[in-house]
């Protein structure tokens, strides 16, 4: 298993198991900068393509090294996630997205990952959406497994649809007030406990002006690393993840000061209570750069 932090993620191009061009998108040779990859058993994939996709999956697992993109696949299901766990090269992928992860199925899907050499990635899309006390329940459980857990997932599309809506390309989940509200709720639940989240799906992909708009809202709301569905996004969110050279140098001092209070651009800093920020900042600036 190779070591990732959740900000070495980026964007994380989802593509269904029956893709034309699977094997050499999973080498990397297809998409070079493009950082994570989920091979999608579940919503993206037609049940008439299932057996062949599972056929097909070993061969494009064998193809994987080291400059091949971080590699998760999404298991539909408990049962499904036991019959990945069983194919040939399982042990080449970085780690599952567990789709649909409620009270329902959790115990079950973490008995069959703790402590084994892969990350997890609860997917949470169901109920416990809107309801505090049985998201919070999701989070003990989750924390059970704290170290392997990579980052959090919610399903956006699956939120709007239990919603009854549907947003236009130029509108933010947080202009409703309803989406804001659960999100914020999701973001204090999982955050606050030392979790990373994942941003929700843009999904209008031919709108870059649009996507742009909205990884930057999810950077302010405290949301990193996006599920992006073309890839036309990788560059652009690549570009909106670079850091500024201001917020560069400020984070670089906030580490390097020796006070625990002092003045910064006409602001106070307090250093204990920043310093993580800063050096998630500083480690953005690593990965993606600074401009």
């Amino acid at each position: 298993m190779r070591e990732i932090s959740y900000i070495a993620l980026g964007g994380t191009l989802f593509i269904p198991a029956s893709h034309k061009n699977l094997e050499i998108i999973v080498s990397g040779k297809k998409y070079a900068s493009l950082r994570s990859l989920v091979i999608d058993f579940e919503d993206g994939l037609e049940e008439s393509q299932f057996d062949r996709a599972m056929a097909r999956l070993s061969k494009a697992l064998s193809l994987i090294d080291v400059s091949s993109p971080f590699l998760f696949l999404r298991a539909k299901s408990v049962e499904h996630l036991a019959a990945l766990l069983e194919v040939k090269n399982i042990e080449r992928v970085d780690g599952f997205v567990l789709a649909k992860f409620s009270l329902n199925n959790a115990d079950n899907y973490l008995h069959l990952l703790r402590d084994k050499a892969f990350y997890i990635l609860p997917s949470i899309e169901g109920e416990e959406l809107f309801h505090h006390e049985k998201l919070h329940q999701l989070k003990e459980k989750i924390l059970s497994v704290r170290e392997q857990t990579l980052i959090v997932r919610f399903g956006l599309e699956d939120m709007l649809r239990q919603l009854g809506m549907r947003r236009e390309c130029e509108e933010s989940v947080f202009d409703f007030a309803s989406t804001s509200s659960v999100v914020g709720n999701f973001i204090c639940t999982f955050k606050s406990a030392g979790f990373g989240v994942s941003g929700g799906v843009y999904p209008c992909f031919k709108d870059r002006e649009g996507f742009v708009r909205d990884v930057k809202r999810d950077l302010k709301e405290g949301l990193f690393s996006k599920t992006i569905i073309h890839p036309s996004q990788i560059e652009d969110l690549n570009e909106v993840y670079k850091v500024t050279k201001r917020k560069y140098n400020e984070a670089q001092e906030i580490v390097d000061s020796k006070k625990k209070l002092f003045a910064q651009n006409a602001k106070m800093v307090e250093k204990p209570t920043m310093i993580a920020h800063s050096q998630e900042i500083l480690k953005r600036a690593r990965l993606y750069g600074v401009k």
